[in-house]
């Protein structure tokens, strides 16, 4: 499918829809609530395009919301690539919220965030992804549009890769920078009357993930999504992510990922 006519789709679907600001694959500009701590567990299984394995990534993580502003994640990378299961390296990831702009039934937010990993393991595709797989940084800016209850928000970054810890060294040749854009949509399914905080929340949401390399070879996934808000602390989704086309080499583009999330609100004062 055209990359043109894809994006084209996905905008007319998000003309219909009611949502709320939180997405699977990406953060929204707005930020989770000040003093609170989350807790967050990632797994992805996702299918080896020459072999058929499953390569399974265990990701742990705290996210510390400081003020309306600032929030801070530090994760954990855990796989079974090499055999059995082991830890590859550690992520941290920051946010700060620069712009918002609030009316009546909608608001409207800008952020920036930074990625700095560091990883072990061995470096297999072409993709950057300082998420679980390479050591590096990445720079980023997230806008998020919240009308009544549909919520729209995208995200440009720029990725740079180095070499990976245990002498893993990035392949001369391989472009080892990136651009990066997102695009995400979604549909509050439940409840049908809001009544109070304890009410189940269904979300079912579409994201575009793209990349473009240095040398301008690209890719584009798009991954569905359904998400379970319980009494607005505990978050599970689940998600199905699907390449619409590349040229860039990829172990293992297509797969499924479960989160499982809890957030202790006003835990200092």
């Amino acid at each position: 499918m055209n990359r043109y006519v894809v994006l084209i789709v996905f905008f007319l679907i998000a003309q219909k829809i009611n949502a709320q600001e939180l997405f699977v694959y990406t953060e929204p500009a707005s930020n989770m609530p000040a003093k609170s701590i989350g807790a967050r567990l990632t797994n992805t299984w996702m299918r080896e395009s020459g072999t058929g394995k499953t390569n399974y990534h265990l990701l742990p993580e705290v996210m510390l919301g400081i003020n309306k502003q600032w929030m801070f994640h530090a994760e954990g990378f855990i796989s079974n690539r090499n055999g059995n299961l082991s830890a590859e390296g550690v992520g941290f990831y920051t946010k700060y919220r620069f712009l918002s702009v609030d009316n009546v039934h909608s608001h409207f937010r800008m952020a920036g965030f930074a990625r700095y990993s560091i990883n072990n393991s061995d470096i297999h595709q072409e993709e950057i992804e300082t998420n679980a797989h390479n050591s590096g940084y990445e720079l980023g800016a997230i806008a998020t549009q919240l009308l009544n209850k549909v919520a729209l928000s995208a995200s440009v970054s720029y990725e740079k890769a180095v070499d990976n810890g245990n002498d893993n060294k990035f392949p001369i040749g391989q472009s080892n920078r990136a651009v990066n854009y997102t695009l995400s949509v979604g549909k509050l399914m439940l409840p049908k009357a809001y009544r109070n905080y304890n009410q189940l929340n269904l979300n079912l949401m579409v994201e575009l993930l793209g990349q473009t390399l240095g040398n301008g070879k690209s890719f584009l996934d798009m991954a569905p999504a359904a998400q379970l808000i319980i009494n607005s602390q505990a978050r599970i989704d689940f998600s199905y992510r699907k390449q619409l086309y590349s040229d860039v080499l990829r172990t293992a583009p297509n797969g499924f990922l479960l989160r499982l999330e809890y957030t202790f609100f006003n835990v200092w004062k």
